[in-house]
């Protein structure tokens, strides 16, 4: 995953949550901070996001 498909991620689960805050776990969580991460680091294509103030919407979220 790429810091662009992240940020891509990041937009779809505000707009499915409805929330424009989120937690992002997990290897990708890296990319926030680090954007040219090694691939090694970047080889999972799974990003796990927890809306913040809409919890009860992570299942919207695939």
């Amino acid at each position: 995953m790429t810091r662009d498909q992240l940020e891509h991620a990041i937009r779809a689960a505000c707009d499915v949550s409805n929330d424009t805050e989120l937690w992002i776990f997990g290897s990708q969580a890296l990319l926030g901070e680090f954007p040219d991460a090694p691939e090694s680091l970047r080889a999972s294509i799974e990003v796990d996001i927890q809306p913040k103030n809409r919890p009860e919407t992570v299942d919207a979220i695939d």
